[in-house]
């Protein structure tokens, strides 16, 4: 029997003859007007087209139509055994073309890099995975286990790495943390301690060069184990490593995002990581390289690792962050020789910071090869909206450019001078978490001031994401 209007609960009288823009118009402009006014509570289940246009008495497409209409800005959402549902709007769109800020608790399409499409987790494969590992692993297992984490989840990602990334990894030279910020500040407490690693005397203040661009969360966690970070010059080739030569002003390290830097996009130049390379070696310095999305690359061969040059020399840092989940908080530092056993002991004596399960889980995610299936689903669906996205742009915003797209989860837009502040304004009145490019320069930067947008395509799931591109390409010029 067919699902009619009545029979979902909902009583709600809708009026499509009160505007003489057709039916479409008036149906659309009546079912947002019960939202707004919450006639329709967020997660009501509207019935289906064609339940719909009977009880209206219209034709199936008209109903269609306006779903879609407000499935793209925001009001609906509609996923496939879930039907067409009522969002929940934090942030009211704006009624007319002067409308007023409202208060909002937050946005109802998020934009901002740096986390994954959630709704895609591998739950089932996941969950297999956790039933056999918990099966076959032993009872001392539950205990407090070694500091650097467990062997089997250090000996999955040794050939993982080898395998995917050009690491020279060896299991008793890798350290389990609890993500990045954490193999962080690990890096950082020991850098930060005067020794002959450091490319100067070991008297007074440590440096850790970083680029131009990234996170100031990173930075404060490096200001908060003692070192001082200073930026290195920033060009279309990617950051320059020429002003550590000679390990001037105390630099005892550089962090680098060498295959894809973050948010520019640009992969390190290689003459640059041959020349950052060869700095470590004649200073003693140390490389922290940030492979943050290396997985993701889609137009061409990935770029290895940049530690391959010299795993004496360079620290490897990943995460599940971006492949699986944040909120799994798993993360990995494959170390050289001399600073496997600081490290360790920098983490503690035993390993309190990362779930026994969690990692057993991922080693046997790893080694049944259900880790690499995801990743290769996740780069087609990722290259995908990438492309919707260099397509919309195309079409409706022919004046803003893409550029970092050849791999990662986000793309930089380059926008005409002097507007990126009005558009991440105007992202606020669509309800759309947007960032500037402002928000990730270092106040110490000497590269010009570039306007554009850092767009995460990975965020939104699949359902909502036509609906977050048709609001970014309303408020681009």
């Amino acid at each position: 029997m067919a699902e009619s209007w009545a029979t979902l609960g909902v009583d709600l009288h809708v009026d499509v003859t009160r505007t003489g823009s057709g039916l479409r118009r008036g149906l659309t402009d009546a079912l947002r007007e019960a939202v707004r006014g919450g006639r329709l509570p967020p997660g009501t289940r509207l019935p289906s087209s064609r339940s719909l246009a009977a009880d209206l008495g219209v034709a199936r497409n008209t109903v269609a139509d306006a779903y879609a209409d407000l499935v793209a800005e925001g009001w609906l959402t509609a996923r496939q055994g879930s039907g067409t549902r009522v969002a929940d709007r934090s942030v009211v769109a704006p009624a007319s073309a002067a409308p007023r800020p409202r208060l909002s608790r937050g946005p109802v399409h998020d934009l901002v890099p740096g986390t994954p499409d959630l709704a895609s987790f591998p739950r089932a494969a996941w969950l297999k995975a956790s039933r056999r590992a918990l099966a076959a692993a032993p009872y001392d297992v539950l205990g407090y286990g070694d500091p650097r984490g467990r062997v089997e989840l250090r000996t999955a990602l040794a050939g993982y790495l080898a395998r995917a990334r050009g690491v020279r990894a060896d299991p008793e030279r890798i350290v389990i943390c609890s993500g990045f910020a954490h193999g962080l500040m690990l890096l950082g407490g020991v850098l930060s301690r005067p020794g002959p690693r450091s490319g100067s005397s070991g008297s007074g203040e440590g440096v850790l060069a970083v680029e131009s661009y990234g996170l100031d969360v990173h930075w404060d966690l490096v200001a908060r184990t003692g070192l001082r970070s200073a930026a290195l010059p920033f060009d279309e080739l990617g950051t320059r490593t020429d002003g550590l030569t000679g390990g001037a002003g105390g630099v005892r390290g550089v962090l680098l995002t060498p295959a894809h830097q973050f948010p520019m996009g640009v992969p390190l130049h290689p003459d640059r990581r041959a020349a950052v390379v060869d700095w470590a070696r004649r200073t003693g310095g140390l490389i922290l390289e940030d492979d943050y999305d290396g997985e993701f690359r889609y137009d061409r061969q990935p770029v290895g690792a940049l530690q391959g040059l010299d795993p004496d020399r360079v620290v490897y840092m990943g995460t599940a962050s971006k492949s699986l989940a944040p909120g799994l908080r798993l993360g990995w530092l494959v170390l050289p020789p001399h600073l496997a056993a600081e490290v360790t002991a920098a983490k503690g004596a035993a390993d309190w910071a990362c779930g026994v399960l969690d990692q057993l889980t991922l080693a046997e995610f790893i080694t049944s090869g259900a880790y690499d299936r995801h990743v290769r689903a996740a780069r087609l669906r990722y290259r995908r909206r990438r492309d919707q996205l260099v397509a919309a742009l195309a079409a409706r915003a022919p004046s803003v450019t893409a550029t970092g797209i050849a791999a990662g989860l986000h793309a930089v837009l380059r926008l005409p001078p002097g507007t990126e502040e009005s558009v991440v304004r105007a992202a606020v009145w669509q309800g759309l978490a947007l960032h500037g490019l402002a928000d990730y320069r270092r106040p110490d930067a000497s590269a010009p001031h570039v306007d554009a947008l850092v767009v995460g395509y990975g965020t939104p799931s699949d359902s909502g994401w036509a609906g977050a591109l048709e609001a970014l390409c309303r408020v681009l010029p």
